[in-house]
């Protein structure tokens, strides 16, 4: 059975066998437990990583001490530091497991072989960041358009599968709420 990773990218390009083989010799799987880290803020984001099982959350720790959690990623999407990974600098930001995980790992290392190799990968790619990019500006967006109560019923609408799997005081966080104040959302939505 082949991994979630190759039935996603031939969901955009096409790929055959040879091809197909190429791309699982150049991924690398990692399994992580709960809490475990990825990437730590300071490290190199050495790679960019496909989830193909779990749950991720991506944060930073802002000058209070607090973490702030800017994205999540289940299974078929895809998370990175893509500022460190782009410039082999140091992360500004923290991946962790919220529950036990299975990612596939891209290296940047051999990135720029295997889009020689294999053009119909790069364009993957150029679809896959753009969809990711389209998605980060509408939360931008929402953020500033939207109530504190509309951004929870925006949320739990569009993503009803995170309600389950991640803890109130992350979706708090990512929401850029008290979990006292999500509380008393979720109360008053009853």
């Amino acid at each position: 059975m082949q991994p979630n990773l190759i039935e996603h990218i031939k969901k955009y390009v096409e790929l055959n066998d040879e091809q197909t083989q190429l791309v699982l010799d150049n991924i690398k799987p990692i399994t992580l437990k709960k809490k475990s880290y990825l990437l730590e803020e300071g490290q190199i984001c050495s790679s960019l990583y496909f989830v193909e099982k779990g749950c991720l959350r991506f944060f930073f720790i802002n000058d209070k001490g607090t973490e702030q959690i800017t994205q999540f990623a289940i299974e078929n999407w895809w998370i990175a530091d893509y500022m460190s990974f782009d410039t082999q600098s140091p992360a500004q930001f923290y991946i962790q497991a919220i529950e036990n995980t299975e990612v596939y790992a891209f290296d940047y290392h051999n990135q720029e072989k295997l889009f020689s190799q294999l053009p119909q990968l790069e364009r993957y790619f150029r679809l896959v960041l753009h969809r990711a990019y389209s998605a980060a500006q509408l939360r931008m967006k929402y953020l500033y358009d939207f109530t504190k109560e509309e951004s929870y019923q925006h949320f739990i609408t569009r993503f009803p599968e995170f309600v389950q799997r991640i803890p109130q005081y992350m979706l708090a966080s990512y929401l850029n709420l008290t979990p006292e104040y999500l509380s008393e959302i979720r109360k008053n939505a009853l």
